[in-house]
């Protein structure tokens, strides 16, 4: 049988492009002799689709979609992704379900089992988990239909409702002991650095175990915070991995499964993690803007890494043309930030304006005298700095109608090292998920060829430039030292014990995780974050405000 992987970047709710693009990849499949076509899981509606589907029309608007798909499937047969109504009066109103639609019509439903509740996923407030396994026959194969988790039964996912209170055996043992010919599953899994190696691993596993080829459809594109790479895949009853479609961007690839069982495996390479997070990023930009119907993006340069590494990250997914910057010094900035800003927008050619904040700081600081009489300077001169730079950037971007990016690493939205209603302004954050360590390397990654940020900007010692001589190291440990202990307590959810068992220094440790919690009240109040780890501040990481830690 020849099928058709078609792995496709999907718009939630916009049912008029989505369908569109499923037929038209309906059709091309057909012209290149496919017997079946597959796409990722929801792919009618888009992923994730969230609360939307708490609303009749919503659900209404997938089941027309899905007919008007059916009626093309003519000569092929296809496998989409929508909701689907549970008939029955109890448990939740809908299941996440794949449908076969072949000779104009809808054959059959699969419903998935396993329904992730961890991290950024949620499915259990909507979905009923599935309970009936069978198998789907067409053109003399036998086909198990798999929905995304259904596939993995593996570790978080054994954690998803439904893991012992409907079955013992997994959904893939249930489906084995029905003798497929091979295994189809529709996928919307996100993109994180470790993710790539962590889902290959797994099909190539599941494949091997049951000794069956498996078409693996995953989504690509990036809604809001949450990015897909595709990477789709077809792997052989050994485990081998014998195609594999591109990563971040839209494909499509007929296999004949007569062949998968003799074609050579691929010879993968360990993905390039900090490649990988610099094409999350830009796809992550590049969607946010083209699907919110935005063209435009502006940012404060501030000589600094972090604003250099996501004005380029800008430029890649939108264009010189649509990226304007503010230079916004003060009196503490030094000269060579601001010519390592001008070198770095001039080597983009983009625009830019150089706004001296000196006179309007002045002006504050005369305003507030009789309030602050007798008190010295502190912190908050430092924070009505950076909030009268967010104000002339949100002036310049509702002026105009762009989008300001958010300039914060992760290292920093963790331990509060950012002033709210200032540096903390925007409608996306785009290093909100990367440690200072990474962004140092993406800087590299990016002047790989040629100096594209300022060689001064990667070597220099980080600063905020609020005050005299002022470096990010007086008020935080070695960002070398300081991620590894985050990333222990953030992602690997570690304890300041087993941290500092780790070999970790006790007072580095306690007052990082001390940062961490008594900073949760800022993050909530941070714009949308794009997820390139398995642990993001936002939607996947949700901690109560006033607990005592």
């Amino acid at each position: 049988m020849k099928i058709a992987l078609a792995q496709l970047n999907y718009h939630v709710a916009n049912f008029e492009f989505n369908t569109e693009k499923i037929i038209n990849a309906i059709k091309e499949a057909k012209e290149q002799q496919a017997e079946l076509v597959v796409f990722s899981e929801l792919s009618v509606c888009g992923y994730p689709p969230y609360d939307f589907l708490e609303r009749k029309e919503f659900v209404e608007s997938c089941e027309n979609a899905i007919n008007e798909i059916a009626g093309h499937c003519n000569g092929i047969a296809a496998v989409v992704g929508a909701p689907s109504i549970n008939p029955e009066t109890k448990g939740k109103n809908l299941f996440n379900s794949a449908y076969f639609l072949a000779e104009g019509t809808i054959k059959a439903i699969t419903h998935k089992t396993l329904l992730p509740n961890y991290d950024v996923f949620d499915e259990y407030r909507y979905f009923e988990p599935n309970s009936v396994f069978d198998l789907v026959e067409y053109n003399g194969k036998k086909i198990a239909v798999t929905v995304c988790e259904d596939l993995w039964d593996e570790q978080p996912v054994a954690n998803s409702f439904a893991r012992s209170k409907l079955y013992t055996k997994s959904p893939m043992e249930e489906l084995m002991n029905l003798s497929p010919d091979i295994v189809v599953n529709i996928a919307a899994s996100p993109f994180s650095y470790s993710q790539v190696v962590i889902r290959r691993q797994i099909v190539q596993k599941k494949a091997k175990k049951y000794g069956i080829p498996i078409f693996y459809v995953n989504q690509v594109g990036a809604n809001t915070d949450l990015v897909f790479d595709g990477n789709s895949m077809v792997v052989n009853s050994r485990g081998e991995i014998t195609e594999q479609l591109k990563g971040f961007e839209e494909d499509l690839k007929v296999v004949d499964s007569e062949k998968v069982e003799k074609a050579e495996p691929l010879k993968l390479e360990e993905p390039d993690k900090i490649k990988n997070i610099q094409d999350a990023l830009v796809l992550g930009v590049k969607d946010y803007f083209a699907k919110m119907g935005f063209k435009k993006a502006t940012l404060g340069l501030s000589g600094g890494i972090d604003s250099a590494v996501t004005v380029v990250i800008a430029v890649m997914a939108l264009g010189a043309e649509n990226v304007r910057v503010l230079l916004l010094p003060s009196k503490y900035s030094s000269d060579h930030s601001i010519k390592d800003a001008v070198d770095l927008a001039e080597n983009l050619g983009i625009q830019y304006d150089i706004v001296p904040i000196k006179d309007i700081v002045s002006a504050f600081d005369k305003t507030l005298e009789p309030l602050f009489k007798g008190l010295e300077p502190d912190v908050t001169e430092e924070n009505i700095q950076a909030r009268i730079r967010g104000t002339l950037l949100m002036a310049l971007s509702n002026k105009f109608g762009h989008i300001l990016l958010n300039t914060s690493n992760k290292s920093e939205a963790a331990v509060g090292y950012g002033t709210l209603y200032g540096d903390m302004n925007g409608g996306l954050s785009v290093l909100g998920d990367v440690y200072k360590t990474d962004v140092f390397a993406l800087a590299r990654y990016i002047n790989r060829e040629r100096e594209i940020i300022p060689v001064n900007t990667i070597t220099k010692p980080p600063s905020a430039e609020l005050r005299p001589d002022q470096k990010d190291s007086d008020s935080l440990p070695d960002y070398d030292i300081l991620d590894k202990v985050l990333y222990r307590y953030i992602e690997l959810e570690q304890s300041p014990k087993e941290i500092i068992e780790a070999g970790f220094d006790e007072d580095v440790v306690k007052r990082a995780v001390r940062l961490v919690n008594m900073n949760e009240y800022k993050r909530y109040q941070t714009p949308p974050i794009i997820r390139v780890s398995s642990k993001a501040f936002g939607i996947g990481r949700r901690m109560p405000l006033v607990a005592k830690y």
